[in-house]
């Protein structure tokens, strides 16, 4: 059975995640090779970021965040706006860290708009971090429940558990790694 993760197991992720493998990830945003997932999140959940970033990565992404895009201007204006409309483009993937914090949210909400006009669906998925494995109440915003879920669990045809992407509308899933690495 698939599941969502906790805000409280994912933020033990970003604890777990050494400093060097924080350098790792912040080094690989600023090297010259493009980035392939786009995480998009609340700004009051920072201490969830770097959890998100490290399933992302061990799946074979490579996560964007704009706190640390050496390009992004220090205060927002119009060329913030532009600029994050080209990294959305750029990368293959958009992933929103859904939490209570995302719908109170200036630019998560945007983002997640430019994403859908320019990636589709398919493209897309919630990676919900819940008070509990069971909560959907992040779906109570209803365009959220159009897209898809990254998850935990087990899969048809594999015998452990693991990250997936599920379609819930279709009841369908492939492991998150296929899902980030198809085009």
């Amino acid at each position: 059975m698939a599941r969502n993760i906790t805000a409280a197991e994912l933020k033990r992720f970003s604890v777990n995640v050494s400093r060097s493998t924080q350098e790792t990830l912040i080094k690989s945003m600023t090297r010259s090779e493009p980035t392939s997932t786009f995480l998009s999140h609340s700004s009051k959940d920072k201490e969830l970021v770097f959890g998100a970033m490290k399933v992302i990565q061990n799946h074979g992404g490579l996560p964007y965040i704009d706190e640390i895009d050496p390009e992004m201007p220090p205060y927002t204006t119009e060329a913030t706006a532009d600029l994050l409309k080209q990294r959305i483009r750029e990368t293959k993937r958009f992933v929103l860290l859904t939490t209570p914090n995302s719908k109170d949210s200036r630019w998560v909400p945007w983002e997640l708009g430019i994403a859908d006009g320019v990636k589709g669906l398919s493209k897309i998925a919630l990676f919900a971090a819940s008070d509990t494995t069971d909560n959907d109440q992040w779906t109570s915003s209803e365009y959220l429940g159009l897209y898809r879920r990254i998850v935990w669990g087990k899969l048809q045809g594999h015998s452990d558990p693991l990250w997936m992407v599920l379609n819930t509308k279709k009841s369908e899933a492939e492991p998150l790694t296929r899902w980030l690495a198809s085009g």
